[in-house]
Parts: C-alpha cells; sequence; structure tokens
C-alpha cells in the first residue's frame, strides 16, 4: 500500500552478508522495491557517481548506509551524496553498530535523514530492519529521483 506506482529503488551499502541477506529477505516478496546492494563505500560511490558498470543505472529513492565501511566510510559516502546536487535529495538512512554520540551528530550534520543503531542480536536486527523498511515503503513519501 505504498505511493510509488513504480518500483523503489533501494540501494543498501552494507558489508556484513547477514544483514545484506535479511534485507533481502524483507523485499523478497515487495514487488514495490528493487533491491541494489554496495559492499564497501568505493563501490557505492562509483555506482552512484554512474562510473564504470554502474553508467546507466537508475539512481536510488532511498539509501540504507552503513556507517562503518571498508575502502571510504558511510561518512564518506554521506558527504558525497549530500554534496552532490543530483543526489542530495535522496533520503539516507544511517544504519550503524556505533551508538557513540559524535556519529549520531556527524550523520545529522551531513544532512543524513535518520541514523539507527543496529541492535546487538539479529531477532532485533530483524525488527529494525522491517520497521525502517516498512516505513519508508509505506508511509514516507519520497522525492523521484532522476535516471
Amino acid at each position: 500500500m505504498g505511493f510509488f506506482k513504480r518500483p523503489v529503488e533501494i540501494l543498501l551499502v552494507e558489508d556484513s552478508p547477514a544483514e545484506i541477506e535479511i534485507v533481502r529477505e524483507m523485499l523478497g516478496t515487495e514487488d514495490r522495491a528493487r533491491l541494489r546492494v554496495m559492499e564497501d563505500g568505493e563501490e557505492a560511490i562509483d555506482y552512484l557517481a554512474k562510473r564504470g558498470k554502474s553508467n546507466d543505472a537508475a539512481l536510488p529513492d532511498l539509501i540504507l548506509l552503513d556507517w562503518n565501511l571498508p575502502k571510504k566510510s558511510g561518512r564518506e559516502v554521506l558527504q558525497y551524496i549530500k554534496n552532490d546536487p543530483a543526489l542530495t535529495g535522496i533520503p539516507v538512512v544511517v544504519l550503524s553498530g556505533s551508538e557513540a554520540e559524535k556519529d549520531m551528530m556527524d550523520s545529522y550534520l551531513m544532512h543524513g535523514n535518520c541514523y539507527i543503531a543496529k541492535p546487538g542480536n539479529i531477532q532485533a536486527t530483524v525488527r529494525v530492519l522491517h520497521a525502517v523498511l516498512r516505513f519508508w515503503l509505506n508511509f514516507a513519501r519520497l522525492p523521484r529521483t532522476s535516471t
């Protein structure tokens, strides 16, 4: 019962295979969402910049961004997104294992749309990710991104 007449493009930037699988399973029966996964910050920036094999990829409508990534951090990816006029309107949900006040503050000061500290166990992580996806797919209004 979402607002989109077309599938929502979701970019998950996450290096944990378990968390990637959780999101894939949650969206597996969801015909209103298409998931693209990038496993490090450098790959995510290349995808968003449409460099290399990503030069014809659709821009995401929503980005789920891990804060602690290899190659380039979530902080660097968020900074890239919010400094690019073509990307700045895309909502970014920061997911982090950190509950450090500095990380949360940095995320919001850099215009992240939401900061969620990942719970310590798999059942709680499933509940949190389910709530996040339910909110963004069913209740939030997302701006249309161009391809």
